[in-house]
């Protein structure tokens, strides 16, 4: 499994950080899978157990940042990173094997 973490609204950047990023997932042209505000769908705390396991840092509860676990084949796969409402701003994006 993958752990992807998009950190735009927690990020210490004044005024510069992407308040409201949201992440989409693709290989090659498929699309794979979609998420903006982590802990919408009831995964917030599965998440927050993997971010534990891989070292990551916990995003706050009912921040808008964005995170997906999926399980990938090997392969190539392209995260895009967007704005709601096409804002725009700087974020990070991070990736983590999950054992």
């Amino acid at each position: 499994e993958i752990l992807s973490g998009l950190v735009g609204s927690e990020m210490c950047i004044r005024d510069r950080n992407l308040a409201d990023p949201h992440m989409f997932l693709f290989e090659g042209l498929s699309f794979l899978n979609y998420n903006d505000n982590w802990g919408d769908g009831g995964q917030e705390s599965v998440l927050n157990e993997v971010f534990v396991q891989v070292g990551s840092q916990n995003f706050e509860s009912g921040s808008k940042d964005a995170a997906m676990l999926v399980t990938l084949n090997p392969g190539a796969y392209t995260v895009i990173v967007g704005g709601v409402g096409d804002t725009s701003g700087i974020a990070l994006i991070e990736a983590y094997q999950v054992d």
